[in-house]
């Protein structure tokens, strides 16, 4: 009967021995994937666009106007992240506004952004009503997007195009511009 038991307690202890020792392996094929940090996207009202485009700077700025659901905007976006990295160290400022919804400021904008490898400061526009501020970067423009505009020191509009920007064109506009 002792024997039994011993046999018992022995077989027990190296089953329990067997069933913990895989867990304490290391599992092979997986690797741990770095955490990505999200570009920082910032609400931008209304008022604060007017001042951003219109106050006198030392540099050049560079708007362009966005979502994450228009297929031009996503189209054009690899362009603009070049001519940023081109011109950054050239003295120009650029700056995105995506026209999506306040809701995607935390989530599809800062990932698409990513994506893009995009370093530009971001903003996303909050206003319930977006024509005051579309009056403000151009009367004449309708919201269509995307939309391009640059401003010289003075913060006039120097160039502008609506829909799918030409990167050669706007090169050559900043060309003009961009020491």
């Amino acid at each position: 009967m002792r024997f039994s038991r011993a046999l018992l307690l022995l077989t027990l202890s190296l089953t329990l021995v067997g069933v913990a020792t895989p867990a304490q392996k290391p599992r092979r094929g997986r690797v741990a994937k770095p955490k990505v940090s999200l570009p920082v996207v910032s609400a931008i009202d209304t008022d604060k666009l007017k001042n951003l485009l219109s106050e006198n700077r030392q540099k050049p700025l560079l708007v362009t106007f966005w979502a994450t659901w228009c297929d031009p905007c996503r189209d054009e976006f690899p362009d603009l992240v070049k001519i940023d990295a081109e011109y950054r160290l050239r003295s120009l400022d650029f700056v995105t506004v995506s026209l999506d919804d306040l809701s995607d400021i935390n989530t599809s904008v800062p990932k698409f952004l990513s994506a893009m490898n995009a370093k530009m400061p971001a903003y996303l526009l909050n206003a319930n009503d977006p024509d005051p501020a579309i009056n403000a970067v151009d009367p004449k423009w309708q919201g269509d997007l995307p939309a391009t505009f640059l401003y010289n020191d003075k913060g006039e509009v120097v160039y502008k195009h609506i829909g799918r920007v030409n990167p050669t064109e706007l090169r050559a506009a900043l060309d003009k511009l961009v020491k």
